[in-house]
């Protein structure tokens, strides 16, 4: 075989060993993401990558035994503070704890609207905002937590057309809030704590007073395609 004037073995043997090491260096970073954004509908990179710290609120306050049951969410008739209570009610987990990922559903359904005509809806909005039920049984092998910090709490600019389009149909109080946030993870791979986190933003609709003495949850946005 004819090789050229300037061929150098060890010169292509360099080059294979830093190709292999840069490959192996590829693979790990993409496991350690993949630990923590599997299961997640939001497709946008992590904005970073650093360890961060969760609020010192946690699924399962100190002191209280962890039975596998969820804090129940408190009545709210402001509803700026029930989009708040419904953010951290949908985005606050941890597979580390005894409650199923089925008892984060179950808490959302008590506060969602009482006349049941969009509980369908809705359970399936906050089914598709959850890691499905596999990957949260391989998350709790990594001991993954996820919470929001919740940065903006709006109404949306195209809400008052969206009422005006209604014409009446929709009841007395029903609004609408777009959350922005930043969606924290963190658990540990191999012993290490390792985190992400990425930018969110949704849409929650309620219905609070005069129709309903306490705020009802109608139905939630898709993740990242809020009413603008």
């Amino acid at each position: 075989m004819l090789r050229s004037p300037t061929y150098d073995p060890d010169l292509r043997r360099r080059r294979l060993i830093v190709l292999a090491i840069v490959t192996t260096l590829l693979l790990i970073s993409a496991v350690t993401y993949a630990l923590l954004t599997r299961g997640s509908t939001n497709t946008a990179q992590p904005s970073t990558q650093s360890i961060s710290h969760a609020p010192d609120s946690e699924a399962v306050p100190s002191g209280t035994p962890d039975d596998g049951t969820l804090p129940e969410l408190l009545p709210v008739t402001d509803p700026e503070q029930f989009a708040e209570l419904v953010a951290h009610a949908i985005f606050d987990w941890d597979t580390s704890s005894l409650a199923p990922r089925a008892a984060y559903l179950q808490r959302i359904a008590t506060v969602a609207d009482p006349t049941g005509e969009s509980s369908p809806g809705l359970i399936s909005d906050v089914d598709a905002y959850l890691p499905a039920e596999k990957i949260w049984i391989d998350l709790r092998e990594y001991e993954t937590r996820q919470w929001i910090e919740i940065e903006t709490v709006e109404i949306p600019a195209k809400w008052d057309t969206a009422l005006d389009q209604a014409g009446g149909a929709l009841a007395p109080g029903t609004t609408a809030y777009t959350i922005t946030g930043v969606r924290h993870r963190d658990g540990l791979w191999d012993g290490e704590p390792v985190a992400s986190q990425h930018d969110v933003a949704f849409t929650v609709f309620m219905t609070c007073g005069p129709t309903y003495e306490q705020c009802r949850l109608l139905r939630l946005s898709l993740l990242d395609e809020p009413l603008e």
